[in-house]
């Protein structure tokens, strides 16, 4: 793990404790929307002087709230929940110039993925299989039509006529991810549609694909010009 990285995750863990108290939680929601004297969050949170002034001094060592001196009163002080402090709860984000989904036949899932990434993100998506299969299944195109998709005249093709050294691999299915290994980026676990074949289990692939895919559509973007080098297909 790069040091940026674990540096990152200790300060995550610090505020996800901090935060882990009801009463601290409590004080950082009091503030979220505007500043407050300590007497004033004291009748908000309703907590004696002296635990308030610790779970203060608790979140102010994590850097969640900081204490500003009134220009009104000097001898007033009031707190105020750091700017963007928050936002360092969320993961970094990530780049990739492209995303590709994978699974055997690329013939259910992966498509689905495909026509449900391109409804929410920007990014460049393609689809492969690693052992593609003669068609797209009638039971992928059916489910994309019932929730308003389309796969248009998608066909199956093979990972590696499709893959570049810059993708973000997103394995969808077991036996795809099992196979290639750490070739991918992430995995999920989707089960196979295919083999119970009813409308049923195709509707469960593609509530849990748009799930996966709107986590990840919120975190991935394209790199800027400067950071990569498009490598040829």
């Amino acid at each position: 793990m790069r040091t940026d990285q674990s540096a990152a995750l200790i300060t995550r863990a610090g505020i996800h404790a901090a935060l882990g108290d009801p009463a601290r939680l409590a004080v950082v929601e009091a503030l979220r929307l505007g500043d407050a004297s300590p007497s004033e969050l004291q009748s908000v949170v309703n907590l004696p002087s002296n635990l308030l002034a610790h779970h203060l001094a608790v979140l102010q060592r994590v850097g969640l709230v900081t204490r500003m001196r009134s220009e009104g009163d000097r001898r007033r002080t009031y707190l105020r929940l750091v700017p963007a402090a928050l936002d360092q709860l969320v993961p970094e984000s990530l780049a990739a110039p492209r995303v590709v989904f994978v699974c055997t036949h690329n013939s259910a899932r992966s498509q689905l993925a495909v026509a449900l990434w391109s409804r929410r993100s920007g990014v460049p998506v393609a689809s492969a299989g690693t052992h593609p299969a003669p068609q797209v299944h009638p039971g992928a195109l059916a489910a994309a039509q019932r929730h308003g998709l389309s796969l248009g005249r998608s066909v199956p093709r093979a990972l590696p006529d499709v893959a570049r050294t810059d993708d973000f691999l997103v394995t969808v299915c077991d036996a795809a991810h099992e196979e290639l290994g750490a070739t991918g980026r992430l995995h999920w676990s989707i089960p196979d549609p295919v083999r119970v074949g009813s409308d049923e289990a195709f509707d469960q692939a593609f509530d849990q694909l748009t799930r996966r895919v709107d986590d990840l559509a919120l975190r991935l973007t394209t790199p800027a010009p400067a950071d990569h080098h498009r490598s040829t297909p």
